[in-house]
This record gives structure tokens, sequence and C-alpha cells, in this order.
């Protein structure tokens, strides 16, 4: 019953590799969209980060 359950969850893994890498009519992978974008998303969290400890040092 084990070895059903693993072949059942590489299958799954294997078809989200498969998605997540898949080209698009551009040509462009959802995985290429998140790279690109991973500095924009950095900075932002960054800033939330900031902007979150400087609330609660002033609730202090």
């Amino acid at each position: 019953m084990n070895i059903l359950k693993f072949v059942a969850i590489g299958a799954v893994v294997a078809y989200g590799v498969n998605y997540l890498t898949k080209r698009d009519a551009n040509g462009r992978s959802i995985v290429d969209d998140v790279l690109d974008k991973a500095p924009d998303l950095a900075n932002n969290l960054k800033k939330y980060g900031e902007d979150a400890l400087a609330s609660v040092k002033a609730k202090v």
C-alpha cells in the first residue's frame, strides 16, 4: 500500500514540475515569470517588514 502512495505522490510532483516549467505561447514559463518578479517581491517584503517593525516600535 505504501508503494502505491509513493507512486501517486511522485506522479503528482512530476505533473506539477511539468506544469510550472511548460512554455506558453510567448515562450515563457511560470517559473520564468516568478524569477523575473523576485527582486520586486523581495523589495516589497523588506518594505513591509520595516513598516511592521516601525509600527510595533511606535506602540511600545
